[in-house]
């Protein structure tokens, strides 16, 4: 059975020499990406693929964001866009059997190029999507200036790949400058992403757009564990709060806020190999709207790790041979109108 991964990252040669040059001020993440190899080396990243039959990955830009990369110049940040797709395409027309397709960058930095940049990816190089982060350089994305692209998102009818983004530097409690223990990457970015999925909820972006699909990263974040906060919980909007009116905004939703959230998001097996966060995961989503993915290269081992553990661990569950398609690669299939079956 072909299995398609479909989240995983890597830096195509273009834009990893020029991220080099205008990165210096990132610091640990740079440094933490170049200490990967499978993250930038073909021979590296073609080894560790190699232990899997019947495996395939569809490629898309790894951390940090364009915004931070390019030290908040949009033109920078749209040339690294540009290096990015541009590279990522070349690789899958290089390498089909390997890299069957790929997720385009959007620079939201840039809002109006950013949006030319996208349908150029999407329909001159083929992108089966593109990838967004859950902030902007700190600003979220129900902001006006980011309508552009949904709107044009709304009209490909291609899925956005949702990547959480949030750095040491965003603290954890009010008193301090930064966050201790790496808890902004543990806990902070489930946190993120839960938090513009909500976002985008409320602010109305899903009712007005109708046809953008969101892949949630990591099994739709948070969002799962707490189904009891989301539905029973945000059934009661308002009832917390005297300053605003969420009364209001409750009963102009078209549905129910949980349901938004089961219905209108899709999310990825990358949970770090976590059988009780997949069993969650696929518990809320259910089967049709999970797409498989092993978030490769990241991983302790800077190999196989987790993609044989994902792959164990829905191996070991009792799903059908429909079920088990629909995650592997149909599901993804549908989502793209990109065909990855033979």
């Amino acid at each position: 059975m072909k299995r398609i991964d479909a989240f995983t990252h890597f830096f195509p040669k273009g834009y990893y020499d020029l991220m080099g040059e205008v990165a210096g001020h990132m610091g640990d993440m740079v440094r933490r990406a170049r200490a990967i190899p499978a993250i930038h080396d073909l021979d590296e990243r073609f080894r560790v693929m190699d232990k899997f039959p019947d495996y395939a990955q569809v490629l898309s830009l790894p951390a940090p964001p364009l915004e931070i990369i390019s030290g908040g110049n949009p033109d920078t940040a749209l040339e690294l866009a540009k290096r990015c797709n541009d590279g990522l395409a070349e690789l899958c027309a290089k390498y089909p059997e390997r890299f069957p397709a790929f997720v385009a960058q959007t620079p939201l930095a840039t809002p109006d190029a950013g949006v030319a940049e996208t349908q150029r990816a999407i329909r001159d190089l083929g992108a089966i999507g593109t990838q967004i982060y859950s902030n902007v350089a700190g600003k979220p994305l129900d902001r006006p200036e980011f309508e552009a692209f949904f709107a044009a998102m709304n009209e490909l009818c291609k899925p956005i790949w949702l990547h959480p983004s949030r750095g040491a530097n965003h603290p954890d409690y009010l008193d301090e400058t930064k966050s201790l223990y790496e808890i902004w990457w543990t806990f902070g970015w489930p946190y993120e992403t839960s938090v513009a999925m909500a976002r985008l909820v409320f602010s109305q972006t899903l009712d007005k757009y109708p046809n953008l699909k969101i892949i949630a990263h990591h099994l739709g974040a948070m969002v799962p564990y707490f189904e009891g906060r989301v539905g029973p919980g945000w059934d009661q909007l308002g009832k917390r709060t005297s300053d605003e009116d969420y009364f209001s905004l409750l009963k102009s939703l078209k549905k129910r806020p949980l349901d938004y959230f089961k219905q209108d998001f899709y999310a990825d097996t990358a949970v770090f190999g976590s059988r009780a966060a997949t069993l969650c995961g696929l518990e809320f989503y259910g089967v049709d709207n999970v797409v498989f993915a092993s978030d490769c290269p990241f991983d302790p081992e800077q190999g196989p790790g987790y993609i044989r553990e994902t792959l164990q661990i829905l191996e070991g569950l009792n799903l059908s041979q429909e079920d088990k398609e629909k995650i592997y690669f149909r599901n993804l299939e549908q989502l793209t109108g990109h065909r990855f079956s033979s």
